[in-house]
């Protein structure tokens, strides 16, 4: 393929991309079409299926995107720091996850759905991005925590990342589910991202003291 295609390509996939996060601002999942999307781009709906099969390849596509933002944000501390005390890490964590909002808003999507409607070939170019976090986040661990072993590293992924997919259901409360959550006495307490994460990631880098 020309490198001029290519080029094109790649494009206009960012284009579909940005039109998706665009409406995904203000309208849900289900309430989004591939009409919808082609509306913000300057192309037609039947050119999309030219780059995306389906909505839900879009929207991994987006997703991928948000975990490449936040790798680059992580990449950033670790080269211009030399050292950090590990309440600075969990810090540093937190505030990564509050700018990313979207990324946590996607994570609480249904991923087994997503992951099926799409194409391997494109499953695979996601969870690369989803290894670099990990990757990412464990050299970070490497580099400002140096007493953890290898297995505890291992345990601090394994138990923060399957924490993060839940934060954004936990500090988004839509008014419905605040008055029900009130009627049923379930006695909720607002905590911000920010909060939410730095929680965990100081208690679980404390517990490996």
């Amino acid at each position: 393929m020309p490198k001029g295609s290519i080029e094109l390509t790649n494009a206009r996939k960012e284009e579909i991309i940005a039109a998706c996060e665009l409406l995904y601002q203000t309208k849900g999942f289900k309430d989004i079409t591939i009409q919808d999307i082609a509306k913000e781009t300057s192309f037609t709906r039947t050119s999309i299926y030219n780059y995306f099969e389906t909505k839900e390849e879009i929207f991994m596509a987006l997703l991928q995107k948000e975990y490449e933002r936040w790798v680059e944000e992580l990449d950033n501390v670790i080269q211009n720091h030399e050292s950090m005390e590990r309440d600075e890490v969990a810090k540093t964590l937190a505030v990564s996850l509050e700018n990313r909002e979207l990324l946590l808003k996607l994570m609480s999507m249904n991923h087994y759905d997503m992951e099926e409607n799409s194409r391997l070939e494109r499953v695979v170019e996601f969870k690369e991005a989803y290894g670099a976090s990990i990757k990412t986040v464990d050299r970070l661990l490497q580099k400002f925590c140096l007493d953890l072993s290898d297995g505890e590293r291992q345990d601090f992924i394994y138990s923060f990342f399957p924490f993060v997919y839940g934060i954004y259901p936990y500090t988004r409360v839509t008014d419905k589910q605040r008055e029900a959550m009130e009627k049923a006495d379930v006695g909720y307490v607002y905590l911000s991202i920010y909060q939410i994460a730095y929680t965990c990631a100081k208690k679980l880098l404390e517990k490996n003291r």
